[in-house]
């Protein structure tokens, strides 16, 4: 039998098609970090590399780490690079990036405080670190519905682990995956807000991955920046 990774199997194409998800997600961190055209950007753990794409579809110079080589057939204009960060450095020298970017990512390991030291290393002064993971008060019923997942984050654990690095400027906040909820118009924000929180509270759990709508209104991530 074939040996599968973790992309083919947990992200593969026809259980996770491609969206429109990741070009709403990466617009919108471009505009609240005020992220620069021609910025040098690692993803940590880019994956299938749908949200790297985006980055170098925006005029950035994208570059990429991850256990498996999928993204290089997806994100062409990007260079890929194949290693453990768990294992192994990654394999850039000191002061490299502007950014660097993971999502989904920092949970995976039993020693995450390694990964922050890696990013701070690679970043440039006044370089930004950027991370998307589970909020483990919402989501402590499902996450270890993935197999490698290893340590669950809140906000406190997720702020201290940045200072320890050495990261200046951090903030932290829960952060839902529904783009409605990002709208610049103050009535539909706060209107499907309000909708978003109702689903969570009054959404039996055992409707959860009937939809998206009630899926992202009850799982909420954590979405941190900090500055070298």
């Amino acid at each position: 039998m074939t040996e599968k990774n973790y992309i083919d199997v947990v992200y593969e194409s026809s259980k996770k098609p491609f969206t429109t998800y990741p070009e709403k997600l990466i617009k919108f961190l471009v505009k609240k970090y005020n992220l620069k055209k021609n910025s040098k950007i690692l993803e940590m753990g880019c994956g299938r590399g749908e949200f790297l794409n985006e980055f170098t579809k925006l005029g950035m110079n994208g570059f990429g780490i991850d256990l498996s080589n999928f993204a290089k057939n997806y994100c062409e204009n990007a260079e890929i690079k194949v290693l453990d960060v768990s294992k192994e450095p990654i394999p850039y020298s000191d002061n490299s990036f502007d950014i660097v970017f993971s999502k989904s990512f920092i949970e995976h390991f039993y020693y995450p405080e390694e990964i922050f030291k890696e990013a701070y290393r690679i970043l440039k002064p006044s370089g930004i670190l950027i991370n998307l993971t589970p909020e483990w008060k919402y989501i402590y019923r499902s996450f270890y519905d993935d197999y490698t997942h290893r340590t669950p984050f809140t906000k406190k654990s997720l702020e201290d682990i940045h200072h320890v690095a050495g990261f200046n400027n951090v903030k932290v906040q829960s952060f839902k995956q529904l783009p409605i909820l990002w709208s610049e118009n103050f009535i539909t924000r706060n209107t499907f807000a309000i909708f978003s929180e109702l689903s969570r509270f009054l959404v039996p759990e055992n409707f959860r991955m009937t939809n998206k709508w009630i899926r992202f209104s009850k799982e909420l991530m954590l979405l941190s920046s900090a500055t070298k």
